[in-house]
């Protein structure tokens, strides 16, 4: 495999970032009057505006050529045919699968997974039904009120994120809670409301092995058999989603209750799946459905859809031109809606565990940037936080926007204000403000001309921030389905191009293994020798507040 920046396209892309030096956005506008209409994207409702970008026609060709050179068509022919490109797993990494609708075979080892796949939604259909019209009950024969997750990572954001956005389509009956940290305080603030009688237990574990998983799983157990008195209440209160079935029976979990999961389903990628059990349990099963549907339009639409026409290949490459030729180290996802609070969150883990990597498929150190910290909060509250670095700090971001035309809740002026501060960031962030317009507005303001040159170089803003604009009609769950889709193809091509497997997360391992044994030398008070200084010094200083 050539390394990435043996590209030809590679090194015309070097030579055609030195034209980019000392021009500005705004300007790009005034040389091109239809830039908008260029330079913006529509998928259905969607549209994806990229104008305001340091991008020409030019900078798309090559983009496109490196994406070609970098064998783009290539992997996801071998993605989309369930081939193993999650070489050091030895999986396939098929999620599209999940929400296959045209319910064509898909394979993965030379068989169909569909089948599997529709049973498996069949059994969610027939559960999430039940709990929700009363005629599957706990132990004491009460309905559920109260639906707890009990996951970490791809096991927890993704759904959490999901439930928080769609929250108008749910069920009033029915609160869901995710249980995620191994934190003690935790499990306390979710259960300390809670009636054991009317609470269902979700866990959420592909190898039901995940340390913090099964630890919290337990403490649910002994908190429920506790309260009700009776072991047998762990059959009605407790489902599982693993692929380790002997394990989920083990726990007490009957073989009928247990949701399957495929290990060519990646965590992070898996809320399509039964991970995404409890958001059928709260906005039911028909929603889900239509959440799985907008997922797969947006698959077809990556998968027979011209590049330059293409929303996941144009953003993925977007990120690829300011990362490697821009020196960009990260990238903010600011979506203007208050229910899409969880998809900063949820983002940063899909793509930073995803594309945080730093060693190629060869086995070779990658001597170019990867994945970018990705950051960010719902508006308007984050221009309240963050946004005084994005628009005068000294680092250079990018930032997604993200918005719907259409609010959920039509509260008066609300959605107004709303969205007037989404256009006006993104101007604001192009366009800056220069000294003309900072002398003006301090003059509006009413200040002293000593004042005025006091204030002056604070009140200018240097602009020529790019930002990428998504809107859409309202958020629904067929919608919410193609936004998450959108991200993980983007996802998927920027490993392509960077030549890294994307659908494992080594890294996240060590500091785990080092815990283990950490955990059996804390509890007597003899001082520790066996780590560095400083490891040493921290723990034997926790020893003595501990026994103090």
């Amino acid at each position: 495999m050539t390394y990435l920046t043996k590209f030809p396209a590679w090194s015309k892309l070097q030579a055609h970032r030195q034209q980019w030096h000392g021009r500005q956005l705004c300007d790009l506008f005034q040389e091109d009057k239809s830039r908008f209409e260029k330079f913006s994207l529509q998928h259905d409702d969607f549209l994806l505006d990229i104008s305001k970008h340091f991008v020409t026609e030019e900078t798309i060709s090559l983009l496109l050529q490196l994406a070609d050179e970098a064998a783009l068509p290539a992997w996801t022919n071998k993605m989309s045919a369930g081939d193993k490109i999650n070489h050091t797993e030895s999986r396939a990494a098929l999620h599209i699968a999940l929400r296959n609708k045209s319910n064509q075979p898909m394979l993965v080892d030379g068989v169909d997974v569909m089948p599997s796949v529709n049973r498996v939604l069949l059994q969610m259909r027939n559960f999430s039904d039940a709990v929700r019209a009363g005629q599957r009950t706990g132990f004491t024969g009460k309905t559920f009120t109260d639906v707890v997750n009990i996951g970490v990572g791809g096991s927890d954001l993704g759904t959490a994120m999901v439930c928080e956005a769609l929250e108008p389509y749910a069920s009033k009956d029915i609160s869901v809670h995710f249980l995620s940290n191994i934190d003690g305080n935790h499990f306390q603030q979710i259960t300390r409301h809670l009636d054991p009688e009317t609470t269902l237990f979700v866990v959420a574990s592909k190898t039901f092995t995940t340390q913090e998983t099964m630890v919290n799983a337990e403490t649910a157990r002994l908190w429920l058999v506790n309260l009700i008195g009776d072991s047998r209440a762990v059959t009605d209160h407790f489902v599982a989603i693993s692929s380790n079935i002997s394990a989920a029976t083990k726990f007490g979990i009957n073989k009928e209750n247990i949701f399957e999961l495929w290990d060519w389903v990646g965590g992070r990628f898996s809320l399509w799946s039964a991970i995404g059990l409890p958001i059928a349990l709260y906005i039911g099963m028909d929603h889900f459905e239509d959440f799985l549907a907008g997922a797969y339009e947006m698959d077809e639409h990556f998968l027979n859809t011209d590049y330059r026409n293409n929303l996941p290949v144009m953003m993925a490459m977007l990120g690829v031109w300011y990362i490697n030729f821009f020196d960009v180290r990260a990238h903010a996802v600011l979506p203007y809606d208050q229910s899409l609070h969880g998809l900063p969150a949820y983002l940063c883990q899909a793509e930073m565990e995803s594309n945080g990597k730093g060693i190629d498929r060869q086995g070779r150190s990658c001597e170019y940037l990867t994945s970018p910290i990705v950051f960010g909060d719902a508006g308007t509250d984050g221009q309240h936080s963050f946004y005084q670095l994005l628009h005068q700090g000294t680092q250079f971001t990018t930032s997604d926007f993200i918005v719907a035309a259409r609010p959920v809740h039509n509260l008066e002026n609300h959605h107004e204000i709303l969205i007037s501060n989404y256009f006006a960031q993104t101007e604001a962030f192009m366009n800056g403000r220069g000294e003309k317009e900072a002398l003006q507005n301090l003059n509006q303001q009413g200040y002293e001309d000593k004042m005025i040159k006091s204030l002056l170089p604070y009140k200018k803003f240097f602009g020529n921030k790019p930002s990428t604009s998504i809107m859409y009609k309202q958020l629904n769950p067929r919608t919410l389905g193609k936004l998450i889709a959108l991200y993980e193809h983007k996802i998927f091509i920027q490993g392509v191009i960077w030549n890294i497997n994307s659908f494992d997360q080594m890294g996240v391992e060590l500091g785990k293994e080092l815990a283990r044994s950490i955990q059996n030398e804390i509890h007597d008070n003899k001082p520790v020798t066996s780590h560095d200084l400083s490891t040493n010094g921290l723990i034997n200083y926790y020893k003595k507040l501990r026994d103090n």
